[in-house]
């Protein structure tokens, strides 16, 4: 479509608007809806591939399921998902497809961009990767002084760091034994110092994640690293049989596609493992940018992770929107955001090894739909995005849970939790697995039907302190559960979520797919940086605040 389709001129928009004004100011809606229809559990849960998803805990009745759905063919969601999964280029602000898909695609599939199949050449990348990371598993590739690598640095940021990270934590228990991954990405020397100490270069290999290879966060911190290397080789004694740029080429590998940039830095072009254009950062974990993930864990494992991509992504493309989970969890977040004026997500999951989900989570949300303009330029017609948070497990209860059980907010949330745990601990004779998830199910029973002032007078409370002891009940809950937190399912959950993000930006009619508003930031933090090291020009052409504060910096330092 050359042009976003207006929601609010919708006649599915105003059915949900009727909708909201008839549920609006009603309690106990839960709590009635699951009296009255001893089925509604069953008939609002959805499986998608190993992920059981039960919706009825939301703010969701047929009427409003059905509305929803409307509003989704209205707006040309199904036209707009198979576009991109084509590969036309509906990132129209950079002229580029959007086919992080095609990364996890089969061999043998097809996926044409301007007429060229690309999925051949993601599998040849793939086929390196799996190449590399096992030469550096087995011992074969060794560092400058013939010792094994026991130690990867990845230096990115933003999706070049969030998503390897997030899932390194996640998968801690296939990572291979004798291996351990460190990753560096603020520009906070803080960062550096402290992930490079108290290690021997000696068998620390570093992958340096820069498409262009002119981030500047990445680029100072590679240098930074570089230069931590190969002074303590130095002191070690361990380049007496070898030069520093040996040492660079066996301890330093690129993931970048700047192959003139990656060999002037001194790695071994032979050595870079691409992506493409069409595969924005946030979306890239599946990527060569999970370079780090498949040495930790190994290419079987790799190829199981995205097998779990594919699977949701199969389940996106030909479930019926009736129950196509990313569809219906995509529409819910917009009829929280846009007639309830949910302004925050939660995510919890219930496992500690997901700590890092909510923050891969708020670039992937927040960077794709915080947008104030629509894929043709003109402004938004309704309010876009949401703010992503987050805690695992009952470090949220006893923390944050108390805005979304009395706060004056609505704030919808994804509960996440697995049968099978990690760690089969018991307490005595008590299974504590068991134990956290009571927790689990009774936060989501706490929010949806709540506490009445009569129940808690029942149990004797002094009447001038009920009204504090009382929950309203109806906050809406989903809660995602698998048998494990295997690599195939954390593949289906960081994909689901990526559908969610597609789903609503449709909706808005906004391109996901584009971050201009990452840029302005860096663009101007390069103009600044002369005033900031001390050039009085450069000091005098910034507005007053920005030169105060610069003053004071300058008359701080030590």
């Amino acid at each position: 479509m050359s042009s976003p389709i207006d929601p609010t001129a919708t006649s599915a928009w105003q059915k949900l608007s009727d909708i909201h004004s008839t549920l609006s100011g009603k309690s106990g809606l839960l709590r009635s809806w699951f009296a009255e229809d001893p089925q509604r559990a069953e008939r609002f849960t959805v499986d998608a591939a190993d992920l059981h998803v039960d919706l009825s805990k939301n703010l969701l009745t047929n009427d409003v399921r059905d509305a929803l759905i409307e509003l989704a063919r209205e707006v040309g969601l199904e036209d707009r998902r198979d576009a991109m999964l084509r590969g036309e280029k509906i990132n129209v602000t950079e002229n580029r497809a959007v086919l992080h898909t095609a990364l996890r695609r089969e061999k043998g599939d097809e996926v044409l961009v301007d007429g060229e199949n690309v999925v051949p050449g993601v599998h040849e990348v793939l086929d390196s990767m799996s190449a590399f990371a096992t030469k550096v598993r087995s011992g074969e590739w060794v560092g400058v002084t013939g010792k094994k690598i026991e130690t990867i640095i990845n230096i990115g940021i933003g999706g070049s760091d969030l998503g390897p990270v997030m899932v390194y934590e996640a998968l801690k228990p296939y990572k291979q034994e004798g291996l351990e991954c460190r990753f560096i990405s603020n520009i906070d020397p803080t960062d550096a110092a402290t992930k490079t100490a108290g290690l021997n270069p000696e068998t620390t290999l570093v992958i340096v994640a820069s498409k262009t290879f002119t981030t500047l966060e990445t680029m100072t911190n590679a240098r930074l690293v570089r230069q931590w290397l190969l002074s303590t080789l130095k002191e070690q004694g361990a380049l007496e049989n070898a030069s520093e740029a040996d040492a660079v080429t066996k301890h330093f590998v690129a993931v970048s596609t700047a192959l003139d940039k990656v060999a002037e830095f001194g790695i071994n072009p032979d050595n870079a493992f691409g992506f493409w254009d069409w595969v924005g950062g946030r979306y890239s974990v599946d990527s060569a940018i999970g370079l780090s993930l498949m040495i930790a864990f190994g290419p079987e494992r790799f190829y199981e992770f995205l097998s779990g991509f594919r699977a949701i992504d199969e389940h996106f493309a030909s479930t019926p929107l009736e129950q196509n989970v990313p569809v219906l969890m995509g529409m819910l977040n917009v009829w929280y955001v846009n007639f309830y004026k949910a302004h925050s997500h939660a995510v919890l999951p219930y496992s500690q090894y997901l700590h890092r989900f909510p923050a891969y989570l708020q670039q992937l949300t927040m960077e794709s739909n915080g947008k104030g303009v629509r894929f043709d330029g003109t402004p938004v017609t309704c309010d876009t995005g949401e703010i992503f948070w987050g805690e695992p497990g009952t470090n949220g209860q006893h923390a944050f849970y108390q805005l979304i059980h009395q706060g004056t907010r609505l704030i919808p949330s994804d509960f996440i939790a697995f049968a099978t745990p990690a760690h089969p601990l018991t307490d005595g004779e008590t299974d504590v697995h068991a134990l956290f998830l009571s927790n689990f199910f009774a936060q989501t029973a706490a929010l949806a039907f709540g506490k009445t002032a009569d129940e808690v007078r029942a149990e004797g409370t002094p009447e001038e302190i009920v009204p504090a002891r009382v929950f309203t009940g109806d906050r809406p809950t989903t809660s995602i559960m698998a048998q494990e937190l295997s690599p195939r399912v954390l593949g289906e959950l960081i994909a689901l979520y990526e559908h969610i993000t597609f789903v609503e930006g449709v909706v808005w009619g906004i391109d996901s797919f584009d971050q201009w508003g990452v840029e302005l930031g860096k663009k101007l933090a390069l103009q600044i940086a002369p005033a900031v090291m001390g050039d009085s020009a450069a000091l005098e052409s910034q507005d007053s605040s920005t030169a105060a504060l610069v003053t004071w910096y300058l008359s701080q330092r030590r």
